[in-house]
């Protein structure tokens, strides 16, 4: 399984810069505020590769790279749950595509918060208002 936060990944095996243990980057995964840990790993991810010298718009577009392969690997687990590949059979559980949902889920997230870090938890609930109310034309209304 591979790790859905490795756009750190340098070449030549240098490690990105530490940080200190009282920055966002150090506090708590999950909890109540996931947003915020999204945002941290964003801002983690675009400085390090704005250190790189890497321009937005081609940071975005390798992180949404790194979106459509993490769906890759969430294709991959299905089909190891259900064993179509004959090569390899029943190799995956649901527990592991359930994870690797999970890991498009959080890059997905932190796509957008590096596209849209002054305002992603804003667009994104505006974003899943406007597509949901087709499906719940009650949802929040009075």
């Amino acid at each position: 399984m591979s790790d859905p936060f490795d756009a750190t990944a340098t070449a030549a095996g240098s490690a990105p810069a530490a940080t200190a243990p009282d920055s966002p980057a150090h506090r708590p995964a999950g909890g109540s505020a996931p947003w915020e840990t999204v945002g941290a790993l964003a801002a983690l991810f675009s400085g390090f590769d704005s250190g790189r010298g890497i321009p937005a718009e081609e940071q975005w577009t390798l992180q949404v790279l790194k979106l459509t392969e993490e769906v890759g690997e969430a294709a991959q687990a299905v089909v190891g749950v259900r064993g179509t590949n004959p090569r390899k059979g029943r190799s995956h559980t649901w527990e592991q595509v359930a994870e690797e949902v999970a890991d498009v889920v959080i890059t997905g997230m932190v796509t957008l918060a590096r596209m849209r870090p002054e305002d992603a938890p804003e667009y994104f609930a505006a974003v899943l208002a406007e597509k949901s109310a087709e499906f719940l034309p009650y949802a929040g209304r009075s």
